[in-house]
This record gives structure tokens, C-alpha cells and sequence, in this order.
């Protein structure tokens, strides 16, 4: 690279082109037609509670996504309870992780490594996928580009102890938001043994490190408490699989690009482990309890991004010596396909049918199918979402099987009253709304309380009037 490309890069840095670029796709079809799915309506309802109501909700679920929420309470309270406060932090986030790439692409490959990374990023269809979603999953992955170009520096000698203090809190601030991300620590720590760290620098790292942990340790003993809640995630099967072992050697082919060589930091030596050491750990844990879900460790999602930008910059090189005019253009031009050939899926993914449910969908017809004093039942209880987030389209309603409300009862969706309980004020209903999910996004009735609301139902009603849309269903029940 010459002294002069050097010195236009430092001019004018690239990292600005992908983060507006990855903005620009956050932006595009944000509110999704203004649909908002069950995942997300955990964080809108909780985010609307008092921040005494959230700690209350935290002492008995959700502790590991505290810290996300109460940001997003602070943002509901300042901007108001809309689809674009729920997803921009997310848009924003995953634009920091963009840059983060391009400016680690460009320090250890040149400029199209960094730029063709960085690019890419947004590009990915799990990132395009959580690049709008109101859940953390995009803030841990800003915090992994944050940590991981904060570790390139300090390898490459850039900073002391005060940047070790910054990389440090960035970890801290992944763990924070989703303690798997501490996945990262590992992928780091064989990054220093490819690159043949000194003994300072892991002393050093393994300081930083250590007080990430401790920071994070309090939270990771308090939700194991609530292991509870990751009981509906699946066993691991080998076509989970599938995925991963698709990404590692895609991941691969970028690294060989690369030319990996022990003993030097190299995009390979960065990006493999970042996407690797995470995947792999996640599997591994899966194999003692089930808790493979891809979200879970988004952020690895970066070294594939980085190895992407190493392939693109060897293709590059590859052309450069005989069309040395045409090799300017190659980049754009692969990008260029990319968004092309991903355009049917970027459509979907902004589109409201991307997501199993919309717990919006179904207040038109709540507001059609109500009657002034009718009850309501949800089936399963976790669909009384719908009423905590569209609270006005069920007004007149009671909710005959709440025991406990949601904000009394320190719960996302309240406590219900005893099977028992339910069954005899079901009975006494002449007619019964139901909320429910269609066929096609329910899941078996797994409680007692859910078999008794579905038995009475069958056994004592009939359907007057039934709306389906977007993964909820609204039935009216009259007495037999």
C-alpha cells in the first residue's frame, strides 16, 4: 500500500460508507407495516412498566435481557412507545458493528477487506433479520465489534492499560445484554495464540478478561436461578447443524484466502475464531442443556463478515495485475449481485409474514367480534400479549381466567387462576372471545390450565364467528 492511499484512507475513512449503508437497510421497512411479533411485545409491554415494575418482573423472570429493557424504558419515556423507538436502537447498533468491520477489515487486509466486510454485514440474512427486531441481539453484536477492533489495536501496540479498561467494559456490556456473548472471550484468546501474542499482552488480556467476568458473574448465578424459561428450546439435532456447518466453511474458503500464517495477526486469525469459537461453544453447551438458538450468538456473524471482506480483497488482488482497471470494480460489482440475488429475501424479511405472529394483527377484529361485558380467554396464557400491548381494543372485556395481573404479579403475562377455577367461571359465560394462536404457531397445551380452557370449549361451545391473520387467530364463542 503507498504512503499516498494511506494517507486518503486516514482522510477519508471508509467506515462511514457501511455504517449509513447497513443504516439505510435498518431503515428501509422499519415499522413493518406496523406489525410487532410476540418476542418484541415482551419488550414493549415490560418497557411501558414503571422502572419499579421492571425490577419486580426481574426477580422472578427475564433477568438476563434487565439491563435491555430498562434501556428501552428510557427510550420509551423520551421518544414514546413507537415501532421505530422499539427497533432503532438495533438499526443503530448493528451500524456500529459495520464499522467496526470495515475499520478491522482495513487494518489487516487494505481497504476493499474492510469496505467489502463491513458492506456484507448488513447483508447477511440473520443480520438483516435482527437488524429490526426490538430484542438486544444486535447491541451484543455492537459490543463484539467494539471489544474485537479494540483487541486488534492493542495487538497491533496502539493504547495502554486505558484501553484495556475500554475493552473490558465493552465485553461487560455484551454480558450484560446476553451473557453468552462472554463466548467472545475464547475466540479472542485464540486469536492471541494464532497471532503470537507477547506475554504482557495476555497477561494484560487476561486481566481485562477477568474483570469482565466478575462483572458480569452476579447476573449469570442470578438467572440460572431462572433456567425455567429456556425449557421450550428444543434438543439439538444434527439438522440444527446444518447451518453452522455451512457458515464454517464458507468461513473457511475467506480465512485460505487470506493466506493464514502462524505467528501474525491476519483477518484470518481475527475473523475464523470470532465465528467459529461461539458457534461451536453454543453447541457444546447444547450438548448438556438445550439452548442452541442462532440469535444467541448473532455476533459471530462478524468474523464471517471479516472473512468475506479477506476473500473479496484476495479476489482483488488476483485480478489487479492483469485488469488492473476492471479489479476497482470487482468489489462493487459482487455487492452489487449480492443485493440483487438477497432481494426476494430482503423484501420478506421487512415484511410482516417474516415473523411467526403479529400481535397487532388481531386487534381490528377483537374491536369487530367484542361484546360490552363478554369475556375473554387467551390460549395459551402467554397471548394475553396482545391486550398488554393494544390494551384499548379490549376494553369491555373481562379476563375471567386472571388471577394476578402482569405488574401485581411481578410476571410478563400475569398469573392465571386454578384450572378448577377457570373451568367454573368458563361455564358461566353465555359467550367467550378467544385469543389464540392459528394452527400453523401453536404449540401442544402443555399446562393443565390450557388443556381445561380448550376442553370446556370443545365440550361446551360452539364457533360464531372465527378471524384469522398473521399467526393469531380471534375466536367468538356462544353456549351450547
Amino acid at each position: 500500500m503507498t504512503s499516498r492511499t494511506t494517507a486518503l484512507r486516514r482522510a477519508f475513512p471508509l467506515w462511514p460508507i457501511p455504517a449509513l449503508w447497513t443504516l439505510g437497510l435498518g431503515l428501509w421497512g422499519l415499522s413493518r407495516q406496523d406489525s410487532v411479533w410476540r418476542d418484541e411485545a415482551a419488550t414493549w409491554q415490560v418497557a411501558l412498566r414503571s422502572a419499579a415494575g421492571i425490577r419486580g418482573l426481574l426477580s422472578h423472570v427475564d433477568a438476563v435481557h434487565g439491563v435491555y429493557y430498562l434501556l428501552m424504558h428510557g427510550l420509551f419515556d423520551w421518544f414514546g412507545a413507537t415501532t421505530t423507538t422499539l427497533r432503532l436502537p438495533s438499526v443503530l447498533a448493528m451500524a456500529v458493528a459495520a464499522a467496526c468491520v470495515t475499520a478491522i477489515g482495513g487494518r489487516l487486509a487494505g481497504p476493499w477487506a474492510g469496505l467489502g466486510g463491513g458492506m456484507v454485514l448488513g447483508l447477511l440474512p440473520a443480520v438483516q433479520f435482527y437488524l429490526q427486531e426490538g430484542r438486544p441481539y444486535a447491541l451484543v453484536a455492537a459490543a463484539a465489534g467494539i471489544s474485537t477492533l479494540l483487541l486488534v489495536a492493542l495487538l497491533q501496540g496502539r493504547g495502554g492499560w486505558g484501553r484495556w479498561a475500554a475493552y473490558a467494559g465493552a465485553v461487560l456490556a455484551g454480558a450484560l445484554l446476553n451473557w453468552f456473548s462472554l463466548l467472545i472471550l475464547p475466540a479472542h484468546l485464540a486469536t492471541l495464540a494464532w497471532s503470537g501474542a507477547g506475554r504482557g499482552v495476555w497477561a494484560r488480556w487476561a486481566v481485562a478478561s477477568a474483570a469482565a467476568v466478575a462483572g458480569a458473574l452476579p447476573l449469570i448465578l442470578f438467572t440460572a436461578g431462572q433456567a425455567e424459561q429456556v425449557s421450550w428450546i428444543p434438543p439439538l439435532t444434527w439438522h440444527m447443524l446444518i447451518g453452522p456447518a455451512v457458515l464454517l466453511a464458507i468461513g473457511g474458503l475467506g480465512a485460505l484466502a487470506d493466506r493464514p500464517g502462524a505467528g501474525r495477526l491476519s483477518l484470518a486469525s481475527v475473523g475464523l475464531p470470532l465465528l467459529a469459537v461461539p458457534q461451536l461453544g453454543l453447541v457444546a453447551l447444547s450438548l448438556v442443556k438445550p439452548l442452541f438458538l442462532d440469535r444467541y450468538v448473532l455476533f459471530s456473524l462478524l468474523g464471517l463478515a471479516l472473512l468475506t471482506g479477506a476473500g473479496l480483497a484476495a479476489a482483488v488482488r488476483a485480478a489487479a495485475p492483469r485488469f488492473p482497471a476492471a479489479s476497482r470494480w470487482l468489489v462493487p460489482v459482487l455487492l452489487a449481485a449480492t443485493v440483487a440475488a438477497l432481494l426476494p429475501q430482503s423484501l420478506a424479511k421487512r415484511s410482516p409474514e417474516s415473523r411467526v405472529d403479529d400481535v397487532l394483527a388481531t386487534t381490528a377484529d377483537i374491536r369487530r367480534l367484542k361484546e360490552p361485558g363478554a369475556a375473554v380467554v387467551f390460549l395459551p396464557s402467554a397471548r394475553r400479549d396482545t391486550m398488554l400491548v393494544s390494551p384499548g381494543a379490549f376494553t369491555g372485556l373481562r379476563d375471567i381466567a386472571l388471577a394476578r395481573g402482569p405488574h401485581e404479579s411481578g410476571t410478563l403475562n400475569g398469573v392465571e387462576a386454578e384450572p378448577a377455577r377457570i373451568r367454573d367461571a368458563m361455564l358461566a359465560q353465555p359467550r367467550i372471545l378467544l385469543v389464540t394462536d392459528t394452527p400453523e404457531a401453536a404449540r401442544p397445551e402443555a399446562e393443565q390450565r390450557e388443556k381445561v380452557k380448550a376442553a370446556v370449549l370443545r365440550d361446551h361451545f360452539t364457533v360464531v364467528a372465527d378471524a384469522r391473520v398473521r399467526g393469531r387467530r380471534v375466536t367468538l364463542y356462544e353456549r351450547k
